[in-house]
Formats: structure tokens, C-alpha cells, sequence
């Protein structure tokens, strides 16, 4: 696992959300600069950086992109990710002309449902030897 250092945009997510992992798998699949770290917003290292970005350390129940000193979340997250992919992902910059509430809404509306429809785990699994260089430790 990686120290953080602040230097790589940093992805908080549900760690024990299917749908959640199976996006941060998507993300490493398609980011062959090893752009992107790691941390599920329950590990130790995803607490210290959540209380770090938001007064009082209480997260939103979304996905968090940590990028320039700037915590994004939700849709927005989504889209500053997707534009780091490079081609055809960064073509889903085009959702910007929705207006944010709409792209929100409908962010939160498969954020609420994630579990019945994906499922859930009982505990965060440990990631595999590609992933593990990838998630962010607090040692």
C-alpha cells in the first residue's frame, strides 16, 4: 500500500459497496499512469483525509475525489474522474450541458439503490497485489 503524499488525486468510495469496487476496478483498468489513489472512506487513512476536506469530518454518502487540495463529490466527482480517463471516457464531459441539479439527482438516485441492486459486502475486502500499490495506508 502507498503512503499519502498529496500528490495524486485520491478517490474515497464505499468500501463495502459492490458497485463501488467494481468502479475503482474500472478506474485502475483505464488509468495506465497510475493517476489515481485509493482509500475506502472507512479505513483510517479515508477518516483523516475526510476530516481534513470537510469541517467537523463529516463526508457526503458519495463518492469523493480529492484533487488540488479540493474535495468533489457526486456527479461531479464522476465527471472530473471520467475526463482523467482520456478518450471515449472524457467524451462524458458532454454531461456538463445538464444542468448540476439534474446530474445530481440522478447521481443520488443509483447512490440510494446501490446496495439492492449491486449488493453489498460485509467488510471491506483486501485488494489484490495490482490494486494494493494503489490504495493509500496510513503508515
Amino acid at each position: 500500500m502507498t503512503k499519502f503524499s498529496g500528490q495524486h488525486p485520491v478517490v474515497l468510495f464505499d468500501g463495502v459497496c459492490n458497485l463501488c469496487h467494481g468502479t475503482v476496478r474500472f478506474i485502475v483498468d483505464r488509468d495506465p499512469d497510475a493517476v489515481f489513489r485509493f482509500a475506502p472512506l472507512e479505513s483510517e487513512v479515508g477518516r483523516r483525509l475526510v476530516a481534513g476536506a470537510y469541517a467537523g469530518g463529516q463526508a457526503p454518502d458519495s463518492v469523493i475525489l480529492l484533487e488540488d487540495g479540493r474535495p468533489y463529490e457526486g456527479s461531479e466527482a464522476a465527471l472530473r474522474i471520467a475526463s482523467r480517463l482520456g478518450p471515449p471516457w472524457s467524451a462524458l464531459q458532454i454531461l456538463r450541458i445538464v444542468p448540476a441539479g439534474i446530474r445530481e439527482w440522478a447521481y443520488r438516485a443509483v447512490a440510494r439503490r446501490r446496495y439492492g441492486w449491486f449488493g453489498r459486502m460485509d467488510a471491506c475486502p483486501v485488494p489484490d497485489q495490482q490494486l494494493r500499490e494503489r490504495f493509500l495506508s496510513s503508515s
